[in-house]
């Protein structure tokens, strides 16, 4: 599990990074807010905790703007305002849950654990136009048409359904698929075009589409 912490105090930051990396999750950490919407929209994590007191950008629009992007990722908002519009205010930009600071550290493990659980026992289907990958089942339809992916191709299509309707780079890609061992420089672009013949070749509107220089985004085309 892949949780993002996004604190501008860095003894807090170090403080629930250490604990969480205890608890066995693998934690990423920004400390302002613009980094943060960077690092949620360009990586896969299965729950953010963000501090609504952010500088560049506060917990509330981050979360806001993750909604709007249809980005679900599960949020869980810090914070020392512990008014009722504040909660609310909280709610309202997309936070599944809301701790008020000073908080214990089994406090938020108890939180997290129970976000993560509402969120497992919902739908895990991600969607992009009229292609979807069920995450559980791995199946890939679409038009209701039932798609065929060799392991490799489900991986791809799943770190660009993820971060779709971004840009992902080529390099990001590699790692996500072969980590550190990418075989050579031609394998991505044969995957690439594979997955393309599979989601892409049948249908009259293209979803994959090659940024030159950089990378792959899964989205439809721009009006």
């Amino acid at each position: 599990m892949r949780i993002l912490i996004v604190e501008d105090n860095r003894d807090i930051l170090a403080n629930l990074a250490d604990f969480l990396e205890l608890k066995g999750y693998t934690v990423d950490c920004a400390q302002d807010g613009v980094s943060g919407l960077h690092l949620a929209a360009s990586q896969p994590y299965d729950l953010a905790i963000l501090d609504v007191m952010l500088p560049g950008m506060d917990g509330f629009t981050l979360c806001q703007r993750l909604r709007e992007s249809r980005n679900n990722l599960p949020v869980i908002m810090l914070t020392a305002r512990d008014t009722l519009d504040d909660r609310l205010q909280g709610f309202s930009s997309g936070a599944d849950d809301y701790l008020v600071k000073p908080f214990e550290l089994s406090e938020l493990a108890a939180r997290v654990e129970a976000v993560l659980r509402r969120t497992r026992g919902a739908s895990r289907v991600l969607t992009v136009a009229d292609l979807n990958l069920d995450l559980d089942s791995l199946a890939v339809t679409r038009e209701g048409k039932a798609l065929k992916l060799n392991p490799i191709g489900l991986k791809l299509l799943e770190e660009l359904m993820r971060r779709s309707p971004s840009v992902v780079r080529r390099e990001q890609l590699e790692e996500a698929i072969w980590g550190d061992d990418c075989p050579d420089s031609d394998s991505l672009r044969s995957h690439i075009h594979q997955l393309r013949q599979v989601i892409d070749k049948p249908f009259d509107t293209p979803l994959l589409q090659t940024v030159h220089g950089i990378g792959f985004r899964l989205a439809p085309p721009s009006p």
